[in-house]
């Protein structure tokens, strides 16, 4: 499996983007770096690109099985259908429920085998929940001091209304797929379309 071992911080900035879209609370003193070049239309497309893939943590050969899977919907554009899948991710859900501090903590927690969907262990960050799925800690490890912290640093973070959480007994499910006014990741999709037309 491929990882990419560049740091948060540099490959953010280098987007033009904030660290905070992945989940990560570091903030840099540094501006992006100033170029006056002008990006030409597949400088642009490809940008996007990468922006959507950083943000979820999708290495390229699986971003294109998304884009292919989206571009078979009906239903919809393109565009929203790729984005509506990178959401329906589990590692993505269970960052969004506020049972992890980042996307990257998230996976690692899924592959822990520490998240049961439906009462079953799932131990693949990118399993494809569905609306009804019930997200949960593992009974075990809802007393341990890993997930209190959790709590304590996504306090106050703003569950989106596809989903519904209950802190308490660290649990939630999906009540409808997300649409594209709910999803808030800074990306133009219609820029990956085109480049994937071509």
């Amino acid at each position: 499996m491929a990882i990419n071992r560049q740091p948060v911080m540099k490959r953010s900035r280098s987007l033009g983007i904030e660290a905070a879209f992945t989940g990560s609370s570091k903030k840099s003193k540094k501006k992006p770096p100033m170029t006056r070049k002008k990006i030409s239309e597949y400088g642009q497309q490809m940008k996007e690109k990468q922006k959507a893939k950083f943000c979820y943590g999708v290495q390229e050969k699986q971003f294109k099985a998304y884009y292919n899977r989206a571009s078979k919907v009906r239903v919809g554009t393109t565009g929203e259908n790729l984005l509506m899948l990178l959401e329906m991710r589990l590692d993505n859900v269970v960052y969004r429920m506020g049972l992890a501090r980042t996307r990257m903590e998230a996976r690692q927690l899924v592959s822990h085998k520490l998240i049961t969907v439906n009462g079953r262990k799932v131990n693949i960050p990118s399993y494809h929940t569905r609306v009804g799925d019930i997200i949960e800690v593992t009974p075990t490890r809802k007393d341990s001091v890993r997930f209190k912290d959790i709590l304590a640093s996504t306090d106050g973070r703003r569950v989106e209304s596809w989903l519904d959480i209950d802190t308490n007994n660290l649990k939630g499910s999906i009540l409808a797929q997300p649409t594209r006014d709910q999803i808030d990741t800074p990306v133009n999709e219609t820029f990956i379309v085109e480049l994937y037309s071509k």
